[in-house]
């Protein structure tokens, strides 16, 4: 992996996972995915070169809320839904440190789902971990905005009647430039997508298909168990074809407007029909497709779906200090005060 290079300080020192691991009690339930996801992080922060004190996560509410006590750098732990704001906030004010969120999809779809969108849709250089078990955990089992329909919970025990989010979906249609996908039971491809959504200068979101094994137990089995994810995963690769399965015999093919699976040498399919990624097209047409994307009639589109390049609103902040600081008539707050219209009592 090569390094970013940016404004953030960079470590003068070679960094290990071990410098980044923390002296608190990790109290997450044994098996539980979140375990997975902080190893992955603690496998990108060394890679990604920047001092420790330049890291800054922040949380909201939930179990992927206690995640800032398990990473040894600075941390924020906020209230319920206002990770993305709090976030916002700081990245803002100190454009100098690399700042990541923890949530869940309670956290950020529910209760914090306009401040959510609108981070989004203002593509601040955030970096957001989606904890996705698709369930309320923390508060002992309810339904959230992603449980699929008919889940039966305790807040919905004859099922629930609510269409639920795909985050992908709601990523792109709030304008978003950095969308990817893993299962937590893949820590080196978590790896890999972390590692690529620190590159990307601007909000990104890696969703992380997470098992709660207390209350969700193998909600995602059918996509992330050994029997079945040669079928049911299509890991993306920029620049290559998007094959699957045994022996990479299934792939994805464009019919008329709509995605297609196939399989090579039936109906004289051959690895040329199949589509080529292109993470960095602008157009998100495709991107959508592929978020959307869900077994029986579809593999699960894992990796970076989406990685295009927009302003930042940080940098365009940075733009518009720098150019009223040297334009402005203003310099002193004695100066704001008596200018425009003064009168004296």
């Amino acid at each position: 992996m090569e390094q970013i290079l940016n404004t953030i300080e960079r470590s003068n020192v070679e960094l290990t996972k071990e410098d980044f691991v923390s002296d608190q009690m990790v109290k997450w339930c044994a098996g539980c995915g979140a375990h997975a996801i902080l190893a992955a992080v603690a496998n990108v922060f060394p890679k990604i070169g920047y001092r420790k004190e330049n890291f800054m996560m922040v949380s909201g509410i939930g179990c992927s809320s206690r995640f800032p006590y398990y990473v040894n750098t600075y941390g924020f732990h906020g209230i319920h839904g206002r990770a993305n704001a709090i976030a916002s906030g700081v990245k803002i004010s100190n454009p100098k440190l690399s700042v990541w969120v923890a949530t869940g999809d309670g956290d950020s779809m529910a209760i914090g789902g306009n401040h959510f969108i609108h981070t989004i849709r203002r593509n601040i250089d955030l970096n957001i971990i989606l904890f996705n078990n698709m369930i309320y955990g923390l508060t002992k089992g309810q339904y959230s905005p992603t449980s699929p329909m008919g889940s039966i919970t305790k807040t919905s025990p004859q099922g629930t009647i609510e269409h639920p989010f795909n985050a992908g979906e709601l990523v792109i249609g709030a304008q978003g430039t950095f969308f990817a996908r893993v299962p937590d039971n893949n820590i080196k491809l978590m790896t890999e997508v972390m590692f690529e959504a620190a590159r990307h200068d601007g909000t990104s979101l890696v969703e992380v298909l997470q098992n709660c094994i207390i209350y969700n137990d193998k909600v995602h089995a059918p996509i992330t168990s050994k029997d079945t994810r040669e079928d049911n995963q299509l890991v993306l690769r920029n620049g290559e074809p998007m094959l699957f399965g045994a022996g990479n015999k299934k792939g994805i093919r464009l019919s008329q407007t709509r995605l297609e699976v196939v399989t090579i040498g039936e109906n004289g399919i051959t690895e040329n029909d199949i589509l080529v990624h292109d993470q960095f097209q602008q157009d998100p047409g495709i991107q959508l497709m592929l978020a959307k994307m869900a077994p029986p009639l579809y593999p699960v589109a894992m990796g970076v779906i989406r990685s295009a390049m927009y302003p930042t609103y940080d940098d365009m902040v940075e733009d518009q200090i720098t150019y009223a600081k040297a334009n402005s008539k203003i310099l002193t707050v004695n100066d704001l005060l008596n200018s425009g219209d003064t009168f004296e009592v």
